[in-house]
């Protein structure tokens, strides 16, 4: 099911597999972003009626303008009939996600220069940003948390949500993290659609600074279609985790912190690196043990054969080396020495740090964000954050005494660029 690789570390292109694995297709294919644009356009050009429309087409539910939009008395309604220990459970993810991200909050700031000059940098939030709560045939309001609560930190003033029709009557655990946070602006609208309202708005979906929260390959489109009228948090990739082991770690505990990531999709990476070839071994044993008991076995099969691998290396430094190169999502650390190991670490969308740091606690629980960079953009990117709700404006106040004494310099470098108009808004005010 899944195999054992003795890698190199230092020429891993001479393995088939990994190259296999770093292969995996992210991109959208032509056929999908044709179609969404076609939507995207539509859906401009005539708004709701476009909005209508595609939902009776792609959902099989028809909607107007009038039902469009969830009576809050409905979401109140339907999370009432969800089980009080989940709320309970909720209320303190809610509470852990809340207090982590108020620590990134960013403050406005500024310096006194030479004659009077003074520069700063003002912090303000989004005005309005949108959230994309996916349908399917499950429902995520760790989701709906891991988006809303840092926007809600930053003081963004309005949230709105979308999601398909289909599911939001069938999932009421929606409906109940969607009342923990109040957050009552609800349409039912799903898909490119969706994504296409909130962007350029429309008689009844107003327009947003930026659109959050994952979906499908038409949602994803739109996303990178819309992007520029409006901000998006990401194109995220399938899911992706490494885990760093040696010989002191439990086989159980590794081969079900990979499933834990196999069972996502069946296009997902579950990698272990670790010097014990016993281990290796071990771990594959587990993996066909606990498959075995697992709902969702057929898509962690398909996805450990595809994407799974179990690499052996020679020293726990080449095994940093190589989760630097691979930039994961999710990075775990099993080894004698956890934090040495981690202060190795330069690319991971999140690292958890020894054996009962399981990845799900961060998915659900710490208050940590779960909306990570993929597919090796951990190299240059980061998770999901207050920052992410805020702008940053520049604040230039000058003084007479310092133009008169820098003019000529402006007006040399203007100049030098060919704009004299540039110069001469300098100079006018000494000449």
């Amino acid at each position: 099911m899944i195999e054992i690789i003795k890698l190199n570390p230092s020429r891993p292109e001479e393995s088939e597999k990994l190259q296999h694995i770093l292969s995996r297709n992210v991109g959208l294919n032509a056929e999908i972003m044709a179609r969404t644009e076609a939507i995207i356009r539509d859906v401009t050009m005539r708004g709701d009626a476009a909005v209508v429309e595609c939902t009776q087409r792609f959902d099989n539910v028809v909607l107007s303008a009038q039902t469009m939009r969830v009576e809050r008395e409905w979401i109140e309604e339907l999370a009432a009939r969800v089980d009080e220990e989940l709320i309970a459970a909720m209320r303190e993810a809610i509470s852990n996600i809340r207090y982590y991200h108020e620590k990134q909050m960013a403050k406005d700031w500024h310096v006194e220069m030479a004659n009077g000059v003074r520069l700063g940098q003002r912090i303000r939030p989004l005005q309005i940003v949108g959230l994309y709560v996916p349908g399917g045939s499950a429902a995520y309001p760790s989701t709906v948390m891991m988006n809303a609560i840092p926007a809600l930190v930053a003081g963004v003033e309005r949230i709105v949500v979308v999601t398909p029709p289909a599911q939001f009557s069938q999932n009421p655990v929606i409906a109940a993290v969607l009342k923990e946070l109040e957050l009552f602006e609800v349409y039912l609208v799903g898909g490119a659609q969706a994504v296409a309202a909130l962007a350029c708005g429309t008689q009844t979906i107003p327009r947003v600074d930026k659109i959050v929260g994952p979906g499908n390959q038409y949602v994803a489109a739109a996303k990178k279609l819309v992007y520029g009228a409006v901000d998006i948090d990401s194109i995220a990739g399938p899911s992706e985790i490494v885990v760093i082991a040696d010989d002191t770690a439990r086989a159980d505990f590794v081969a079900a912190d990979l499933l834990s990531q196999a069972e996502h999709s069946e296009d997902a990476a579950a990698i272990l690196i670790t010097t014990s070839e016993a281990l290796a071994e071990a771990v594959a044993g587990e993996l066909i043990k606990q498959t075995a008991t697992l709902s969702r076995r057929e898509i962690i099969e398909r996805s450990l054969t595809e994407y799974g691998a179990l690499i052996i290396v020679d020293s726990i430094d080449d095994a940093c080396e190589m989760v630097n190169r691979l930039a994961p999502e999710h990075v775990e650390v099993m080894t004698a020495e956890p934090d040495v190991t981690t202060e190795k670490i330069r690319n991971a969308g999140a690292i958890f740090v020894g054996p009962y740091s399981p990845e799900s606690v961060g998915d659900y629980f710490a208050g940590t964000n779960h909306v990570l960079p993929t597919g090796g953009t951990a190299r240059f990117s980061s998770a999901l954050g207050v920052y992410d709700f805020l702008k940053r404006t520049s604040v230039i106040r000058y003084t007479k005494e310092e133009l008169m004494r820098t003019a000529a310099s402006i007006e040399r470098l203007a100049l030098s660029e060919g704009f004299d108009a540039h110069a001469r808004a300098a100079t006018i005010r000494y000449e």
